[in-house]
């Protein structure tokens, strides 16, 4: 499991590590069943505090996307993945609205929004 952590991020280092093993479940890296490495490993690996990946781990069992049994380690529960995928479908979608509107704002026609996006979603590939 490949966990990069940037110490120049604003965003506490749990949200980082939540961030990405939930990236890692949607893409399908990590799959239903999963077992995720143990909290002192992990902090380990990541030079991390112990309390730090366990209130990831934490937040992820709370979202639904782990399961942890007592004794035995973290587990990937999947049945959230649909609704993780809904709601990152629904910022995108404020983020556009957010566009439309700022492009409307300043005159832009509709032809040179979707071609501004494309170049944008091109570029990220």
């Amino acid at each position: 499991m490949s966990i990069i952590i940037s110490q120049t991020s604003p965003r506490p280092i749990y949200e980082q590590i939540e961030d990405r093993i939930r990236t890692l479940i949607v893409s399908g890296d990590l799959n239903d069943g999963d077992e995720l490495p143990s909290i002192r490993t992990l902090a380990q690996d990541l030079r991390v505090s112990v309390i730090t990946v366990k209130r990831a781990y934490d937040e992820l069992v709370a979202a639904g996307f782990l399961t942890s049994v007592q004794g035995k380690g973290c587990y990937v529960s999947v049945k959230n993945k649909e609704l993780f995928r809904e709601q990152r479908m629904r910022i995108v979608e404020e983020k556009l609205d957010e566009a439309a509107n700022e492009a409307k704002r300043i005159g832009m026609t509709l032809d040179e929004l979707q071609s501004m996006l494309m170049i944008v979603f091109e570029e990220e590939k």
